[in-house]
């Protein structure tokens, strides 16, 4: 049987793979049907290989949930980052506008020109306002999800030395995590139907780049203390 660790370097390798053609793709904003379609095609293929990415993590944590939490193929700092084993699903909002104020800034000459760049830095008034309400939306699902985490280890913590259904005390912490992977999922996919082409192309770029500095700073780290 195939690990899950085995699966995510296959998987992250692809990522890889997927990523520079995404950065290969045209930079000025698309004008014809075609190079609209071509980002199109090349969103959906990464959106696609982060379903899969979900489908499979699925299967492991019904396989084991323990060593989904443990995650022995992310670094110590990649762990210290998890929440409920992954990635913060707000944290997707905190690109969006880190990416967008980065961007605004660098072309702040041109937009007073009104020229319009059609970059992550030349999101409308109406996308702003449908991202900061998807946030909330998501907030208060984090919380919720975050409480029912709270509320199964008070759970285990009170029944500790009695006898118990141990299969149904961990089907219930396998729910947890996958209302905690849907709801990331679900997160990254309505962010980017909020987004156009070329928008969704940037912000997958940064997701993906962010994910390997992170986990390529945190691999550096751990191989330093164990010399």
């Amino acid at each position: 049987m195939t690990t899950f660790a085995t699966f995510y370097t296959t998987w992250s390798d692809q990522l890889h793979h997927l990523l520079r053609q995404l950065c290969s793709a045209p930079k000025p904003p698309p004008t014809t049907e075609e190079q609209i379609n071509h980002l199109n095609q090349l969103v959906n293929k990464l959106l696609s290989h982060y379903s899969d990415y979900y489908q499979a993590k699925a299967a492991a944590s019904e396989r084991d949930v323990l060593d989904i939490f443990a995650a022995p193929w992310a670094s110590s700092f990649e762990k210290s980052l998890h929440w409920i084993a992954g990635w913060r699903p707000t944290t997707v909002f905190h690109l969006v506008y880190t990416e967008s104020s980065i961007l605004f800034e660098s072309h702040i000459v041109d937009i007073l020109r009104g020229v319009r760049t059609g970059d992550l830095g030349d999101l409308s008034p109406s996308q702003f306002r449908r991202v900061s309400e998807l946030q909330c939306e998501t907030v208060k699902e984090e919380n919720t999800i975050t409480d029912e985490l709270s509320e199964w280890q008070q759970s285990v913590s009170d029944l500790m030395g009695a006898i118990t259904d141990v299969d149904e005390i961990i089907r219930r912490l396998v729910t947890v995590v996958q209302k905690a992977d849907d709801l990331r999922l679900r997160t990254l996919k309505r962010v980017v139907e909020l987004l156009t082409p070329q928008q969704a192309v940037e912000f997958l770029i940064a997701a993906a780049e962010l994910q390997f500095g992170i986990r390529e700073w945190g691999m550096n780290q751990d191989r330093q203390r164990n010399y």
